[in-house]
C-alpha cells in the first residue's frame, strides 16, 4: 500500500517540531512517501520554502496547518486549491487576531465562511472530538462531527486517527471509527510527526521545556509521553491500520486532491495606484515631475526634459509609474509626520525638505529627485541609470532604500498601517534562529545544569554556530574536563542538533509589504511585539520568492542629528539650510576627513575606514559618485597611487568570499591599487 503523511510538524512549529524541512523531506523520500503535508502550529512561516524545496526534490508538497481553536483545541486543515490556501491564510490571521499575542485562538463561528477549498481533520489528542470521547461525551461528539460535516461537506471532513502507543489510543481509535460510520464521515490516519527519526525525541523534549521556561524534570505534563512521534515506515503504518485500511488508503486519495503549488499559484499582484480623476499613474507622475522641475531648476530645460524622456521610456517599459507613486505616498506620510511632530515647516515643498534620503543606485533617478525619493541631483553629477533601471531586462522591481530619521520612523510605520489597513500593509517577518549562546542558555536550563556555570559558558563562547560548542569548551580550562561528563555531553550533542533552528517569529525593523489585494489572502498576518505593528509570517527570503514589493523604512541616527542641527541653525539665524544644496566640494570637509577626524560621520567612522581615508586623501566627492568611471590621483606624501574611485567605496571583493577590500585597498611601494585589484579578481576567476 501507499501512504502520504498528512500531519507533520517541522521546526517552524516553534519549540515543538524537532526536525528541519530538509530532514523531513529526505526521510519521507527514503521511506517511499510520494506526498507530505506540512502542518505547523498556527503559521505558514515555512510554507514557501517548503514548496520550493519539495519541487526540487520531486516530492508533492501539501500546505496545511494545525490551528488552535477556542479552549485550546487543535484542528488540522489542508489546502486543496488556491481558494483553500486563501481561506487557510485568513483563518490563521483570525486566530492570531482573536487571541492574545502569542496565544492564537480561532473562534469556531469564523470557520463556516472559510471552508471552500479546505480539507479538515478532527485533530489530534488535543482536538475537541478526541477530548469528548476521552470524557465519554458520545452524544456531543456525534453532534460535533455532524456540525463539521455540514460546514465542510462529507467529502472534505475526516475523523483523524492516530496511534503513537500512548495510553488510550486503541480505545479512542475504535470509538472514532464507529462514530465515523454512524455519521457518514471518512477516516484518515496521520502520524502526528514531530521529528524525522526517533533519536530526535530528546531534542523535542528540551524544546517543549524551553517553551514553558522549565527544566525537563519540571515539564513532564507538557512533554510528549514517549518517543513514538517520528516518521514511520509504510510497513509499520500498514500494521497499525490493519483493522481500518481505508484510513491509510484515504491519505493517498486526499493527497491526490491537493494540487496547490504555493511557489507557482500564489496571487500577489503589483500594488495598483489610484491616480486622481483624469490621470493615469504615468501622466500623473509626469505632471508631478514637470511642476517639481520648475521649482527646482527654474524651468524644464532641454537637459531635464531629455533625462525625463529617457526615464519615462524605461518606466513605461517596466510599468513602474504606480510603483514610484507608491513610494511618493510613503514620503508624503513621512513629511506629514515631521510636520505634526514639529520637525518641519509645512510651507516647504517635499523636494526642499524631504523626510527621508535615498541610498544606493536609486539616487541616479531624476524622477526620484523630483518627487522626494532622493536629495542628490543626478544631472549635476552625471549619474548613470544603468544599474537602477537597466534597459535590457529586470528580474524584480527596483530596490529603493530610504533612510528616515529615527524620530519619525515609528510614526511612519503606524501611519502606513492606517492608510492602507494592516490587511494590505504589514511588516516583513524575521525568523530568529539559535546560535551558540542561545543554545547554551536555553538547553543548559532545560538540562538543569548549574546556572552559574551555564552563564559563564555562555559568556565564554563567541557568536557563531552552536555546532562549535565542543571546540569552544576545549579552549577554556574551566570547561575542558566537562566535555565527556554526563549531561554536559548531552548539552554538546543537543546544541549541535539545535543549531540554526527557528526560535521565534520576529519583525523586520522597517521592511513594509504593501498589496492591492488583501495581503492576508497570501500570507497570515499577526500582531507584532511593538504595539500597533502588524507582521506577516514570511521572512525576507520567502517574500522575495513571492515577488512582493517591500519598502524599507531604514532608521538612521545621523539623519536625526542633521535634522536637529538644521533646526538649531534656523533658530539661531532664522534661515533654514537646504540640505540638498550644500557644497559637496567644500575644501574644509575634505581636510577634516584627510586627518581621520571622522568619528560620528556616517560610513567613514570605523577604524578600517579611517585608516583607508587618511591614506587615500580624497579631495572630490564627484568622482566617487561616477561609480569608478574616472581616474584620479591620491596617495601619501611623495607617493602616487593610481586607483578607481570604486575602490574608495570599499566595493572590491577580496580572496575571502563575503569580505571587501578596505584597508587592504592600498598599494605597496611600486604597486598600484589597480594592479592589486586585478590580482584579486584573477584569483576569483
Amino acid at each position: 500500500m501507499e501512504y502520504a503523511e498528512l500531519h507533520c510538524h517541522s521546526y517552524y512549529s516553534f519549540h515543538d517540531g524537532a526536525s528541519s524541512l530538509e530532514e523531513l523531506m529526505i526521510r519521507s523520500k527514503d521511506l517511499g512517501y510520494n506526498s507530505m503535508a506540512l502542518t505547523d502550529h498556527d503559521n505558514l512561516c515555512g510554507a514557501m520554502r517548503y514548496s520550493l524545496l519539495a519541487r526540487s526534490m520531486g516530492v508533492k508538497a501539501i500546505i496545511g496547518s494545525e490551528i488552535t481553536l477556542r479552549d485550546g483545541y487543535h484542528m488540522t486543515f489542508l489546502v486543496e486549491n488556491k481558494e483553500g490556501y486563501r481561506n487557510l491564510s485568513r483563518l490563521i490571521t483570525s486566530a492570531h487576531d482573536a487571541g492574545e499575542r502569542g496565544k492564537p485562538e480561532l473562534p469556531s463561528d469564523i470557520i463556516p465562511g472559510r471552508t471552500a477549498g479546505l480539507i479538515a481533520f478532527s485533530g489530534c489528542r488535543r482536538g475537541e472530538l478526541a477530548s469528548l470521547i476521552d470524557n465519554a461525551c458520545l452524544t456531543d461528539a456525534k453532534n460535533l462531527v455532524r456540525k463539521y460535516l455540514e460546514w465542510f461537506g462529507p467529502s472534505n471532513y475526516y475523523v483523524e486517527l492516530q496511534y503513537n502507543l500512548v495510553y488510550g489510543d486503541t480505545r479512542r481509535n475504535r470509538i472514532l471509527v464507529e462514530l465515523a460510520k454512524e455519521t457518514g464521515a471518512g477516516v484518515v490516519f496521520t502520524g502526528n510527526v514531530h521529528y524525522h527519526v526517533r533519536e530526535r525525541h530528546q531534542l523535542q523534549d528540551c524544546l517543549v521545556a524551553i517553551k514553558h521556561n522549565k527544566s525537563l524534570e519540571e515539564s513532564h505534563c507538557e512533554r510528549r509521553p514517549n518517543s513514538e512521534f517520528y516518521m514511520r515506515s509504510i510497513k509499520d503504518i500498514e500494521d497499525i491500520c490493519k483493522n481500518y485500511p481505508e484510513a491509510m488508503s484515504n491519505t493517498v486519495k486526499i493527497a491526490e486532491r491537493c494540487n496547490f503549488d504555493l511557489a507557482h499559484d500564489q496571487s500577489y499582484t503589483f500594488p495598483v495606484y489610484n491616480a486622481p480623476e483624469g490621470y493615469t499613474p504615468e501622466t500623473y507622475l509626469e505632471k508631478m515631475c514637470q511642476e517639481a522641475a520648475i521649482r527646482r531648476y527654474g524651468a524644464v530645460t532641454i537637459q531635464v526634459q531629455k533625462r525625463l524622456d529617457e526615464e519615462f521610456k524605461l518606466i513605461r517599459k517596466f510599468n513602474l509609474a504606480g510603483f514610484l507613486l507608491l513610494y511618493n505616498d510613503v514620503i508624503n506620510l513621512g513629511r506629514d509626520a515631521m510636520i505634526d511632530l514639529g520637525l518641519s515647516d509645512p510651507s516647504l515643498t517635499i523636494e526642499e525638505n524631504p523626510p527621508g534620503r535615498g541610498r544606493g543606485s536609486s539616487v541616479s533617478l531624476l524622477i526620484g529627485y523630483l518627487i522626494g525619493l532622493s536629495h542628490i541631483d543626478p544631472l549635476k553629477y552625471n549619474l548613470s541609470l544603468e544599474r537602477f533601471l537597466p534597459d535590457d531586462a529586470m528580474g524584480n522591481v527596483p530596490d529603493i532604500d530610504l533612510d528616515f530619521p529615527r524620530s519619525i520612523r515609528e510614526e511612519l510605520i503606524l501611519r502606513t498601517h492606517k492608510k492602507w489597513g494592516w490587511e494590505h500593509a504589514a511588516l516583513a517577518g524575521t525568523i530568529c534562529t539559535y546560535m551558540i549562546k542561545g543554545a547554551v542558555r536555553d538547553l543548559g536550563k532545560a538540562l538543569s545544569l548549574p546556572p552559574e556555570e551555564v552563564d559563564q559558558l555562555s559568556k565564554h563562547v563567541g557568536w557563531g554556530s552552536a555546532k562549535d560548542l565542543e571546540s569552544e569548551m576545549e579552549k577554556s580550562p574551566k570547561f575542558q574536563d566537562k566535555i565527556g561528563s554526563p549531561v554536559w555531553r548531552d548539552l554538546i550533542r543537543l546544541a549541535f542538533e539545535l543549531d540554526g533552528f527557528p526560535k521565534y517569529l520576529g519583525q523586520h525593523p522597517g521592511g513594509m509589504i504593501i498589496s492591492s489585494t488583501p495581503l492576508t489572502d497570501i500570507v497570515p498576518v499577526q500582531r507584532g511585539a511593538i504595539k500597533g505593528r502588524y507582521v506577516c509570517q514570511w521572512d525576507k527570503d520567502s517574500i522575495d520568492d513571492a515577488g512582493f514589493v517591500k519598502i524599507d523604512f531604514l532608521a538612521l541616527g545621523a539623519l536625526s542629528q542633521m535634522q536637529q542641527a538644521v533646526e538649531l541653525i534656523r533658530r539661531r539665524t532664522g534661515e533654514r539650510i537646504d540640505m540638498s544644496r550644500i557644497d559637496f566640494e567644500d575644501k574644509n570637509v575634505y581636510d577634516t576627513m584627510g586627518k581621520g577626524d571622522t568619528i560620528g560621520i556616517f560610513q567613514v567612522e570605523s577604524v578600517a575606514q579611517i585608516q583607508t581615508i587618511t591614506r587615500l586623501q580624497p579631495r572630490s566627492w564627484r568622482s566617487q559618485a561616477r561609480g569608478g568611471s574616472q581616474w584620479r590621483r591620491a596617495g601619501l606624501p611623495g607617493e602616487t597611487v593610481k586607483t578607481k574611485t570604486c575602490y574608495l567605496r570599499s566595493s572590491v571583493r577580496t580572496e575571502s568570499p563575503g569580505t571587501y577590500l578596505r584597508s587592504r585597498a592600498v598599494s605597496r611601494p611600486g604597486q598600484s591599487i589597480s594592479d592589486r585589484c586585478r590580482r584579486v579578481q584573477s584569483k576569483q576567476g
